[in-house]
């Protein structure tokens, strides 16, 4: 649906008229207003304010805002470290672009936009094109642009414009503004009449209103999951630097997710890789501004959140499938020193039987930290090491920098040499080698934009590989960090390096910690290509491994971008031993979920500083359940694998890592639906409590899929941790034991009475037991999880009996999943190499029996021996005293509420039933 709004349906930028005057006229009373202040501007209230001159390194005056045909109003200064109401903002009249023609397409429609006044930035763009497409029913896409550079992103073509899309779009003509409405609601989910579009060469920016303050999202960032709108700005430019709150980040990802008040939710996604910043302020309200390419927005109608997500990722791709070993746990620490240092930690572990599928090394294993190079002195026997990990099905990743020595004490150096002949570096603007810093000293940058770097990264990998199997990547410092800023020789005069508008980035210019922005790759300037480098980067490495290894790739990358996750994981950098990093870690994971990278976790423990004792045992507890599980930490602080602690310590991080071995059939089946068709992993509870609004702020808990909540220990020196359990009947993971509620416990919190207690929750917070050896977990009641007997790696797991925990609702039902191969071949399912099997509890008629089913599906050439050959547990109902099985098992109630049953002795791959009256 579509229809043009006349420009005298709007008041102040798109609000009606009279509800601007009265906020305008409460606004009088507050704030320092000043006398000379025209009519037009004291109409604005405060919240929809927005930044006619966001220039953080000026001073604004009230003659600097009115040059630019601004309103200027002083306010009162704000917290230190916060910024406030603006005081130069946009009038009413401020002059924009008009819409001048629209016509439609086979997919929805192209226009014309005009502006007729010059804008106040340089080299503003008279003529525009609007693309409008109607891609499916529950997708819109609109493009502003004019011939430049955009994202070669790879997304699918659409060839049939959706037939009944559930929103609705309307156009304001002048000043053009986009209004976008849910059909079903009447909410108004975009409307840009709220301040002026403006697109010049080096300055793009867009505002509109936002239906509520709950918006997630917008990456990289160290913050809350659900983001405050008093005037915050989120600035997007991959920056090398330790996850610090209000600085950009390692990543890019120019993505939000908003919920509405009425428990709908839709997403927004602007394909755009130049340095950007967002602005969030209480109207509420949002302002994109980037400084190159186009306005290529994509809008998602969800409505549901999940469902958001799954839309975002059929633009931007659907993650890898991951191999097995990749989720079970990793150990690395930069300083083990040598090779048999490393090995002897290795053997530690293995001495105590604690879980362990992969060790890593940071630099300190190169000679003089070159990539692709071994210390023949510490390291010698690394490839002895690597053959022991493989001999006891563990595996063995190694980093890798882009940055590539420029010199090397034996006068020759392959890498470097071989790149330079063939012309494969980042050049300067005069066509040299742009040359920097790194932990080699002097270093060139390959550029990961020309196909033929890729052939001589594979070569470089191949060479290595023959010496060093290694198993996996882990690509560090790919934003790309430069511990000089921009060369050797500083960066040319240009608005390259020097644009007329630099975003709120760290350091106050493009080239901090980085490389130059004028430097000169195969595609484009590194102006454009700078939040694509890691990606990039991450591309070519999945290629080579998948050449050189023939299964599945894992890497491990620093610097991420949209679609990140079809190549790799993440990793939350370079945290710090401290409480407030590791709560910072959930928010971090719950984001990533929403960009589609699902394997992402943070260094358990801390990298940085020395941990405690009781902070890494709880980490080491919410660390089991980041969906990629890795201890590491630096050098020359304490050792803090798990060997190195107390035996209490040791035997509560091996017991909770156990755990997570024993759900590896779980979360292997989770990774597949967000392959299948993007699903996230690690969850917020309101992904599946939509319409309870108390779950909207939670970042201290999240959810594995659907079915199990995790409440982790934040605080130090307590023993007990106060989470939110949704409505419904949660069991205890542990013990299984049902409770009777304490009638004497005060509202909003109540306690539950012991350790390990299940609980019918009416949705409120509860206060439970949590001493240092135990994490709360508990699974949602219509849940069936598939569990094994866990060993010692995912290889030895792999080999255990499958058990299912069966947890009923309170009609008796349940459903769960199994997804089974071989976890390492490349593309099992699209292959069908596979076994995927259903399980579901119904009941029969009005009473008992109960039937528990699964479905089986095997693919040719999939997993024919996946046996559920020890036992179900069965949680929620009073049992019968007689069980009736076609293969008839013996059964041991263990309580009214929980029913074993055991010896089963059967392949899933051929489905069965098992009944009980």
């Amino acid at each position: 649906m579509l229809r043009l709004l006349p420009a005298n349906l709007t008041g102040a930028w798109g609000s009606p008229a009279l509800r601007v005057r009265e906020q305008g006229l409460m606004a009088l009373s507050g704030g320092w207003l000043g006398p000379m202040a025209p009519p037009k501007c004291l109409l604005v209230p405060e919240s929809h304010r927005f930044d006619c001159y966001p220039e953080r390194r000026v001073v604004v005056t009230q003659e600097l805002c009115e040059s630019r045909g601004c309103c200027f109003i002083q306010s009162p200064p704000p917290a230190e470290g916060k910024q406030g109401v603006p005081w130069c903002f946009y009038p009413p009249d401020f002059p924009s672009y008009t819409l001048e023609s629209l016509n439609q397409t086979a997919l929805g429609m192209v226009g014309v936009l005009v502006r007729r006044e010059k804008a106040y930035y340089p080299r503003d763009i008279q003529k525009l094109r609007l693309d409008v497409e109607f891609e499916t029913d529950t997708r819109l896409h609109i493009k502003v642009t004019n011939p430049r550079y955009e994202v070669p992103l790879d997304v699918p073509q659409v060839m049939k414009r959706a037939e009944n899309p559930i929103y609705s779009l309307n156009f304001s003509w002048d000043p053009f503004g986009v209004l976008l409405q849910r059909k079903a609601t009447g909410t108004v989910l975009l409307n840009t009449t709220v301040a002026p579009l403006i697109f010049a060469d080096q300055f793009l920016q867009i505002s509109t209103s936002l239906p509520s303050k709950f918006l997630y999202g917008l990456g990289e960032h160290r913050d809350r999951f659900l983001h405050s709108l008093d005037w915050n700005t989120l600035t997007l430019w991959a920056r090398d630097v330790p996850p610090t709150e209000s600085f950009n980040l390692y990543g890019a990802h120019p993505f939000y997710l908003l919920m509405e008040e009425d428990g709908n939710a839709h997403g927004v996604f602007l394909l755009n890789s130049n340095a950007m910043e967002v602005v969030l302020q209480p109207a509420p309200g949002l302002t994109w501004r980037t400084i190159g390419g186009v306005l290529d927005f994509y809008i998602f109608l969800g409505p549901d959140p999940n469902m958001v997500i799954q839309q975002y990722q059929q633009v931007i791709g659907f993650p890898a499938m991951p191999p097995i070993w990749a989720l079970g746990f990793h150990l690395c620490r930069w300083g083990y020193g040598s090779s048999n240092e490393t090995w002897q930690t290795v053997r530690a572990m293995r001495n105590y039987q604690i879980p362990q599928d992969a060790q890593w090394n940071d630099i300190d294993y190169m000679d003089g930290y070159r990539d692709f190079t071994l210390d023949s002195q510490k390291f010698t026997s690394l490839p002895s090491l690597v053959e022991d990990l493989h001999k006891h099905g563990q595996h063995y990743v190694m980093i890798l920098d882009p940055g590539i020595s420029s010199t090397s004490p034996h006068g020759s150096y392959w890498p470097f040499d071989e790149g330079l002949r063939r012309g494969l570096f980042l050049n300067t603007t005069k066509g040299q080698p742009l040359i920097g810093q790194v932990w080699p000293g002097f270093t060139a940058f390959p550029d990961f934009s020309n196909p033929d770097t890729h052939q001589w990264w594979l070569e470089n990998l191949q060479h290595f590989y023959s010496h060093v199997p290694f198993d996996g990547l882990w690509i560090d410092m790919n934003e790309p960090s430069n511990f000089m800023d921009g060369s050797e020789h500083g960066c040319p005069p240009g608005e390259l390096d020097s644009p007329p508008y630099t975003p709120a980035v760290l350091g106050d210019s493009l080239s901090a910690k980085t490389v130059c922005a004028s430097a000169e790759q195969k595609v484009s300037v590194h102006y454009n290509l700078h939040n694509l480098y890691g990606l990039m980067e991450t591309k070519a490495t999945a290629s080579a491994l998948v050449k050189i290894r023939g299964k599945r790739p894992f890497i491990i990358s620093r610097s991420t971008f949209p679609s990140q996750g079809r190549y790799s994981g993440h990793w939350l950098g370079d945290n710090r031993s401290q409480w407030k990093d590791m709560y910072y870690s959930i928010p971090g994971v719950l984001s990533f979920s929403l960009f589609g990278i699902p394997l992402v976790g943070a260094d358990i423990c801390g990298f940085s500083g020395s941990t405690s004792e009781e902070l890494c045992t709880r980490w080491t507890q919410l660390g089991a359940f980041y969906p990629f599980a890795r201890n590491h930490n630096t050098q020359k602080e304490k050792a803090q694998d798990p060997t190195a602690f107390s035996p209490a310590a040791r035997t509560a991080m091996k017991d909770v890592l156990l755990t997570r071995y024993s759900l590896l059939p779980f979360l292997y089946t989770l990774f597949h639906r967000a392959h299948l068709q993007g699903d996230t992993v690690a969850r917020p509870l309101f992904f599946e409590f939509p319409g309870d609004v108390a779950t909207w702020e939670l970042d201290r808990q999240f959810l594995w899929g659907r079915s199990l909540l995790v409440t982790p220990v934040l605080e130090p020196g307590v023993d007990s941790v106060t989470g939110y359990v949704p409505r419904g009947m949660w069991y205890d993971f542990y013990t299984v034991r049902s409770i009777t509620l304490s009638p004497d416990c005060s509202h909003p919190c109540r306690s539950l009475p012991a350790q390990g207690s299940s609980v019918n929750s009416s949705g409120e917070l509860l206060k439970m037991s949590a001493p240092l050896e135990h994490l709360n977990l508990h699974i949602r009641e219509g849940s069936i999880l598939p569990t094994q007997k866990p060993g010692t790696t995912t290889e030895v797991t792999r080999g255990n009996p499958l058990r299912l925990i069966v947890a009923l609702s309170s009609d008796a039902t349940a459903w769960g999943d199994l997804f089974w191969d071989d976890g390492e071949s490349l593309d099992t399912f699209e292959k069908g190499n596979y076994s995927y099997v259903m399980f579901n509890v119904t009941q029969v008629g009005w009473s008992p029996p109960l039937l528990l089913q699964g479905h089986s599906v095997t693919k040719e050439g999939g997993e024919d021996s996946v046996w559920l050959s020890c036992h179900a547990r069965v949680l929620g109902k009073a049992f019968p005293s007689s069980l009736l099985s076609r293969l008839y098992p013996r059964m041991s109630p263990l309580s009214p509420q929980v029913l074993t049953v055991s010896d089963l002795g059967m392949s899933l791959s051929q489905g069965f039933s098992l009944q009980w009256l």
